[in-house]
């Protein structure tokens, strides 16, 4: 039985599903699905990339504080500095290409508008769907922890602000964490 506004032969709305990429699994490319990406001309704008704070990204303080793109570019130097040369990090290194500045880039970008400054991220790239964007690599707590020791002395090494650096920290360990896909993380939703 249809509802009185509703036409009798009407289709229930069913979103789209693509698939957004590939996980091998005994050998076998599995398709993972997810929705579409919209065009940046045809589709509606793009959600902000989330931010280190809960506030909306116009009132997140940390871009301003943390000294803006200057800093942020400082940081992801720093960190893609440690992460070639850390032998503990070699796990994740392995995870890139030989060339980082493309991923520099990005990484400049998203930590611009996930600090509270322009949406220079989303405006590109769209949502940043970090554990989509990350389900090909096996991301376990070893991974975690590596990148975690790279972001945090790279933290240590460029910001002043103690209160800061320990806010910002936290919240790199909660997305740190969330991108975890190994068996037995609290969000396993997609298992290996």
């Amino acid at each position: 039985m249809s509802k009185p506004d509703t036409p009798a032969d009407a289709q229930p709305a069913c979103p789209a599903r693509v698939v957004v990429g590939y996980l091998r699994r005994d050998g076998w490319a599995v398709p993972v699905y997810g929705e579409p990406t919209p065009a940046a001309s045809t589709g509606p704008a793009a959600p902000p990339a989330p931010s280190v704070a809960s506030e909306p990204a116009g009132t997140n303080p940390h871009f301003t504080r943390l000294g803006g793109v200057a800093v942020i570019e400082q940081l992801v130097e720093r960190f893609y500095a440690l992460m070639d040369s850390l032998p503990e990090a070699a796990t994740i290194r392995a995870m890139h290409g030989p060339n980082l500045a493309p991923v520099r880039e990005v990484l400049v970008r998203y930590l611009t508008e996930w600090t509270g400054g322009p949406q220079v991220y989303s405006a590109e790239r769209g949502h940043p769907r970090l554990r989509r964007k990350h389900l090909p690599f096996a991301i376990g707590q070893a991974e975690r922890d590596a990148w975690m020791r790279c972001m945090t002395q790279a933290l240590d090494d460029v910001v002043a602000d103690p209160e800061l650096k320990h806010q910002l920290t936290r919240a790199f360990a909660k997305t740190a964490d969330f991108i975890r896909n190994d068996k037995g993380s609290s969000h396993d939703h997609h298992p290996r």
